[in-house]
């Protein structure tokens, strides 16, 4: 037992030394000038952590990874075999926003956008087993090609929506090709290049972009025309075409719906590929390339489909996501937007559609529901995912693979 603290200690003294600059050190204003001030409080709390937990994993954990962890029943390829329990989610989730509040809307509508871009990079990470580090730059290019066309071009968002998928789709094309011949970490690496790259000319081209300013004044979507204003020099308004009186909800549930539509299109699409030939193409890949080129198959294409459908989707989410905002900027399309969709895709459940779904919420409502430790918000983070990585590698829900059995 003394080796045992004595140990736990030496790891509680290394976390002192690693977060003491980060965590015991923070930079305060008095007057014109800047003060150092020390923070005992979070330093003492990761001291004690780290303590706890290397103790514990010497003792209780050795005991509880050896436990056998039940195989949840819904995964993504079984709810597709459970219509009843889709079709009541469905009902579920469209008659929720008529009575929740407009913020728990509009956190669900940002909940949606992710798991849109979950979905998107599921293809890329989960199904054909690539890398991306840098997905957040198709999001990016769909959302300033809708606020591009909308500002110089007068489309709205119903066109735009489409195009914003195949600028997103040639850009995943182009940047497929320079990373055929890679893999794993010079694949990540190239791929984190281009997303800097993106965010680099977005930020530098002032006169297209508007640089670090952003584009504004982004029109909404409409129903059929109709705009969820007060009042509208085009037309009648939405409130004024059904006789309703006029509530700034009407447009935050239209939102949500929108996204919802979005979203059940996204995954009845995935599915259906996962079943064609070149979703088999995909999995094939992840697996064995050497295997996979020796049965014939071209990993060019495979790869190339991948990034480009990939790519559609979250040019789809940015379009949507420009729609919503009203106005957009470079700041949020920065590498930590890329570092949490791939969390998503790996805390689901890589492959898995349900668990990306389950942990895009997750990782939409933490940050709400944890709001007084802001400041420690990625520490906790990363915490979590290495306890997540120690006792559930495989996801939240993960990935049943299909099999096939012989009848005795």
């Amino acid at each position: 037992m003394r080796a045992r603290l004595l140990d736990a200690g030496a790891w509680a003294l290394l976390a002192l030394l690693l977060a003491g600059p980060m965590a015991g050190l923070r930079l305060q204003t008095e007057g014109t000038g800047l003060t150092l001030v020390t923070q005992w409080r979070p330093l003492a709390v990761i001291v004690v952590l780290v303590f706890v937990f290397r103790l514990l994993q010497q003792t209780a954990l050795p005991a509880l990874t050896r436990l056998a962890l039940p195989k949840p029943r819904l995964s993504g390829a079984g709810l597709a075999r459970h219509p009843a329990v889709l079709g009541l989610l469905f009902a579920v989730a469209v008659i929720w926003p008529f009575f929740a509040s407009r913020g728990a809307i509009d956190l669900a509508t940002l909940a949606l956008i992710y798991v849109m871009l979950g979905l998107g990079l599921n293809i890329v990470v989960g199904l054909a087993g690539l890398l991306d580090l840098g997905y957040v730059a198709f999001y990016a290019i769909g959302a300033y090609g809708f606020a591009l066309l909308a500002q110089h071009a007068g489309i709205g968002f119903w066109l735009a929506l489409p195009i914003c998928g195949i600028l997103a789709a040639i850009s995943g094309i182009l940047l497929g090709f320079p990373v055929l011949r890679l893999r794993g970490d010079y694949l990540a690496i190239v791929t984190l290049g281009f997303g800097e790259i993106v965010y680099l000319l977005l930020n530098n081209l002032d006169g297209l972009t508007g640089g670090p300013n952003g584009i504004g004044g982004i029109p909404k979507p409409t129903l059929f025309g109709l705009e969820f204003a007060r009042r509208s020099a085009d037309g009648p308004t939405f409130h004024e075409f059904f006789g309703l009186e006029f509530s700034s909800s009407h447009r935050v549930i239209f939102l949500y719906l929108l996204a919802l539509v979005l979203v059940v299109i996204t995954l009845a699409v995935i599915h259906r590929l996962r079943t064609m030939p070149v979703g088999r193409a995909w999995e094939a890949l992840r697996e064995d390339e050497i295997a996979c080129r020796a049965l014939g198959l071209n990993p060019t294409s495979i790869k190339l489909s991948a990034f480009a459908l990939g790519a559609t989707f979250a040019g789809f989410a940015g379009c949507f996501f420009a729609a919503r905002q009203g106005f957009i900027s470079p700041e949020s399309f920065t590498f930590i937007e890329s570092a949490i969709i791939l969390v998503i895709v790996i805390l689901g459940g890589m492959g898995s559609q349900a668990g990306i779904v389950l942990a895009a919420v997750f990782m939409t409502l933490l940050p709400e529901l944890a709001r007084e430790f802001d400041q420690y918000r990625m520490l906790l983070f990363g915490l979590g995912m290495v306890l997540m990585m120690i006792w559930r590698p495989q996801g939240l829900l993960p990935s049943r693979r299909p099999r096939l059995e012989l009848r005795q």
